[in-house]
């Protein structure tokens, strides 16, 4: 196994505090629309979920497992995802149970979330995430193209129509950006060093948010699309920055945003030495933060009402927090690691 990068384990946690911030604070109205999802454009919320993908792939080409191990890994998470979520459907009695309708309606929605998509993705990736940059950039390309093809066809009506997830079924095919984005930093970095990874980080993260953004101006016919971060003053189509859609536009962007996420920490972590505990709490031990944030959030969020002030929104938040922390830094200084 590669010796282990500060950077990753730091920005991992900085993910997760990011992922605990928006999931609890994006419900309350008095809270600025950047922490929420939106469907309609690129807000801070959504780079979140594409940061994941991105370590995702740094850690697959970091570690380098064989493959029947990444797919093992893969599908646990599949399972475990299941549970989590659940899938569509319920039923009262027996005779209500049409089987015709479960195998055609159950798995459209509630399924592909965010511990499925890594799993599916994760295989997706698995042929070349160990090949050379060429093939991982036709791989990214090739999957990005045929997301629009489908998306141009029937499918981004369909998902819109069935208000998917993060994607649906096909946002594998999407979520691979980011996923290989992270893949292609980590070979980077290990064959020339930081020193060489900085400026090309740089300019690689800037031309994807470019790109994104130049892809999200084919919207309705070729206009000028906002920016991310800002609210749209155009209808939304197949080319909008949408995590629903799990639209090319926004993951290219993501993706570019991801990375230079990652310099930051690269340089703060692996050079200067930087750390800070509670990231490195979150970051070593992310699924099961993930999993402990939905359950804790669910015992907390009765006494937080959707119109709050922002004052008790963030009281709440911080009683949230603490509780998620406190119970992680147990199990790390108990050397607890749930991992797949």
């Amino acid at each position: 196994m590669a010796e282990r990068l500060h950077s990753l384990d730091q920005f991992r946690g900085y993910t997760v505090a990011g992922m605990f911030l928006v999931n609890f604070l994006g419900s309350f109205a008095a809270v600025h629309p950047l922490l929420k999802h939106h469907n309609t454009y690129c807000s801070y919320a959504d780079t979140i979920m594409p940061q994941f993908f991105f370590a995702v792939g740094f850690a697959l080409r970091l570690v380098n497992p064989p493959r029947w191990k990444a797919v093992k890994r893969a599908l646990g998470l599949i399972l475990v995802g299941a549970v989590v979520y659940h899938l569509d459907g319920k039923y009262a009695t027996f005779d209500e149970l049409s089987w015709s309708e479960f195998f055609s309606t159950a798995w459209r929605r509630s399924l592909f979330q965010a511990l499925v998509h890594i799993g599916v993705t994760t295989l997706w990736v698995l042929p070349v995430i160990a090949l050379a940059a060429r093939a991982q950039v036709l791989w990214m390309v090739g999957s990005a193209a045929l997301h629009v093809v489908l998306s141009a066809t029937w499918w981004h009506a369909w998902l819109r129509e069935n208000r998917v997830i993060d994607g649906g079924a096909l946002g594998f095919l999407t979520w691979t950006i980011p996923t290989l984005f992270g893949s292609l930093a980590c070979a980077y970095l290990l064959s020339n060093g930081r020193a060489a990874a900085y400026a090309r980080f740089a300019w690689v993260s800037v031309a994807a948010m470019l790109g994104g953004y130049a892809l999200s101006c084919l919207t309705n016919g070729g206009v000028l699309a906002a920016p991310p971060f800002v609210a749209p003053w155009h209808e939304r189509d197949m080319w909008t920055m949408s995590q629903q859609a799990g639209s090319v536009s926004y993951l290219l962007f993501a993706a570019g945003f991801s990375l230079a996420a990652y310099s930051v920490f690269l340089w703060l972590c692996d050079q200067r030495g930087w750390r800070v505990g509670v990231f490195r709490t979150l970051g070593v031990n992310a699924l099961t933060g993930y999993v402990l944030h939905m359950l804790v959030e669910g015992a907390v969020k009765p006494f937080a009402p959707k119109d709050s002030p922002l004052y008790w929104g963030a009281a709440m938040f911080a009683v949230f927090f603490a509780i998620v922390w406190a119970m992680m830094r147990s199990l790390e200084k108990n050397n607890v690691y749930i991992k797949l």
